[in-house]
């Protein structure tokens, strides 16, 4: 992954368009160490809104949003926007799951005008490229405008929303406006195999790390300039103040909305970048239960598992001999055996490593273990080295060694596009 001049040039006019700001959120920027509660972080929506949408001034705008776009006092941004005579908001565009979050996932509302506000409401659901731009082009935007809060996981759909998205505003000629809000697992690190453009999918298209540590705004200057340098967007971002890149949701004193109907909290998404890949294989991920990607098992799986994972004594966490009936997905009314994860230290717990290691500890002392028949595993860790590595007996340093030269690599491109400290 190169950095081209054209693509900087991108990325350096877009981090310009809010730079009379820019001395109020350094200023922010630099408050003490997080705590719990303490309420400070503005999210891009509530500066845009502050400002009174100057940035959005004299455009057709359109949003791309989801049940997360709400302000701190959980007002939906639509509907706030709709009656301001300050913004001419004229289309929604819903993503996975809708822009009233009524589809599970794999689903999407279709097309329909919105009950609450009467803008039409459009499809972007697996739709990419020039069929996207035309949805765009038909609306009647002028600036198409992202605000949904993300999980911090390279298979978490939405950043590929915002991929699919910006792609299309360049083929359609519209402006594309980024709404930042947190990484509620932080920014710290980026963590995990970095995808071979291979096995590129709807859940991760381009070479990223699994676990990529960055916020929506980060990702799109990053994508705007590494990935589209030869026809980047008319990218603008807007920036949040008071949010630091060691803080976890609840530091941030913003309400929590899940995602998707299987990210019912913030604890689900610190664990989602490693036991996701549970998806990937015969054994439930823990949908349709009260705590999906917590609780992983199988029918015939017992208290070996646990003891197995418990052994090597992987750092913040501590897993529980488990018992549950799924009330969906995969055993759905059946009862199973398995594990639950307790994160007990999040700051030095790693989801991607215990993933596997989970994955290793379960193909071990369950003799039913299985990957899905489609090797749905290689479009989830982005390449055939976890799968084919388990497979050939290998431990959970050995596979976590294996992606150590790409995710160096990876790392070093992420920190030119970082935007906080």
């Amino acid at each position: 992954m190169s950095l081209s001049r054209r693509g900087l040039l991108a990325a350096g006019g877009a981090m310009g368009a809010l730079a009379a700001t820019a001395a109020q959120t350094g200023a922010a920027n630099a408050a003490p160490a997080s705590g719990r509660g303490r309420g400070r972080v503005r999210t891009g929506f509530d500066r845009l809104a502050a400002d009174g949408y100057s940035l959005l001034r004299g455009e057709k705008v359109g949003i791309v949003t989801n049940p997360t776009g709400i302000t701190s006092d959980v007002r939906h941004i639509v509907d706030v926007m709709h009656p301001d005579d300050r913004v001419d908001l004229v289309a929604v565009f819903g993503p996975e799951h809708g822009f009233r979050g009524t589809a599970q996932a794999g689903g999407s509302e279709g097309r329909y005008d919105d009950p609450a506000t009467g803008l039409p409401v459009y499809d972007t659901y697996l739709k990419s490229g020039q069929p996207l731009a035309d949805v765009f082009t038909a609306s009647g935007v002028d600036t198409v405008v992202f605000d949904i809060q993300d999980a911090g996981a390279r298979f978490y759909t939405y950043i590929w929303t915002l991929y699919d998205c910006m792609e299309a505003a360049a083929l359609a000629g519209k402006r594309f406006v980024v709404l930042d809000r947190p990484n509620p697992v932080t920014g710290r690190a980026a963590l995990g195999p970095v995808l071979d453009p291979a096995f590129g999918t709807f859940v991760g298209r381009r070479e990223i790390a699994q676990a990529h540590g960055m916020t929506v705004t980060e990702l799109a200057l990053l994508f705007n300039a590494e990935f589209f340098a030869e026809r980047p967007v008319d990218l603008r971002i807007v920036k949040m103040s008071g949010w630091r890149r060691s803080d976890f949701f609840d530091a941030t004193g913003l309400p929590w909305v899940p995602p998707s109907p299987n990210m019912p909290t913030p604890d689900t998404a610190l664990v989602y970048s490693g036991t996701c890949l549970f998806e990937g294989t015969n054994l439930s991920e823990g949908r349709g239960t009260t705590r999906p990607f917590e609780l992983l098992g199988a029918e015939g799986v017992d208290r070996r598992w646990a003891a197995a994972a418990n052994a090597l004594d992987l750092p913040g966490v501590a897993f529980r001999e488990a018992y549950f009936a799924p009330t969906f997905s995969k055993f759905q009314g059946k009862t199973v055996g398995g594990v639950q994860l307790h994160v007990h230290d999040r700051e030095v717990f790693d989801p991607v490593r215990t993933g596997i290691a989970l994955l290793v500890t379960a193909k071990r002392t369950w003799s039913g273990f299985a990957w899905r028949s489609d090797n749905w595993i290689d479009k989830l860790t982005g390449n055939t080295r976890v799968r084919t590595m388990i497979d050939a007996g290998a431990d959970t340093d050995e596979v976590v060694g294996a992606w150590a030269e790409d995710l160096a690599a990876f790392r070093a491109v992420r920190r030119r596009y970082l935007q906080y400290r």
